[in-house]
């Protein structure tokens, strides 16, 4: 399995696990770019397990900060 299809299904898996929860927030490209960058992280140390990848994404993008919008 090339790279790019290794993040292309760990990001798939921590997508639709994501989605099919309910915990998707916010706008889905922040959403997107928050996971794929865990992922790209985690390869880029050397990573090439899936399961591990998606887990730590979902794990991640779970315990992520909430930020906060005030309107003035």
């Amino acid at each position: 399995m090339t790279d790019p299809e290794l993040r292309a299904q760990s990001f798939e898996i921590a997508w639709k696990y994501l989605d099919l929860s309910g915990l998707l927030t916010g706008e889905h490209t922040e959403s997107a770019r928050f996971i794929l960058n865990r992922i790209d992280r985690m390869m880029l140390r050397g990573e090439r397990r899936r399961l591990l990848l998606s887990n730590a994404a979902i794990d991640a993008y779970r315990l992520r900060p909430a930020l906060v919008t005030l309107n003035a």
